[in-house]
């Protein structure tokens, strides 16, 4: 059985409001409290102290961009998601090697495991189902423009 194409499309659609709805919201949290994430950041010890503030800050503004980009399908917006969705997930990969017991800082001061901690293989996983997600869009553009190509 095939699915129509016309319910292919509306699944496209609603996959980037929901990612897009996830990074704006994970964004925006943080953006409300960046001291708190930038403390977050700096407990993974990857990044300068001199310069965490400012990194909370700007990854934080970059999710929420991005996540409103995906959401009205804006050019280079699903590669930007697609690149922090890699850029996170190696951090929470460097955390758990490490062993690292901190918080992963994805949805700000009030992420559930911001109280549990040890959350850092939920957020791994829940990263590479996002990331799977993000990869099912790149294959809708790809056979989109496929198709596209094939009437033309």
């Amino acid at each position: 059985m095939q699915i129509p194409m016309k319910i292919m499309a509306q699944i496209y659609k609603w996959n980037r409001w929901i990612l897009g709805i996830i990074f704006i919201y994970a964004g925006g949290t943080k953006l409300i409290e960046p001291e708190v994430f930038a403390v977050l950041i700096d407990a993974y010890g990857i990044v300068p102290e001199q310069i965490v503030y400012f990194v909370a800050v700007a990854l934080s503004a970059i999710e929420v961009l991005a996540g409103l980009g995906l959401m009205f399908d804006i050019r280079g917006s699903l590669e930007i998601i697609f690149g922090l969705t890699l850029l996170f997930l190696i951090i929470l990969g460097y955390g758990i090697h490490m062993g690292l017991d901190v918080d992963c800082g994805c949805f700000g001061p009030e992420d559930p495991e911001s109280r549990a901690f040890h959350g850092l293989k939920q957020a791994f996983f829940r990263d590479i189902i996002m990331l799977l997600d993000i990869l099912w869009l790149y294959a809708w553009r790809k056979m989109k423009g496929f198709k596209m190509a094939i009437h033309c």
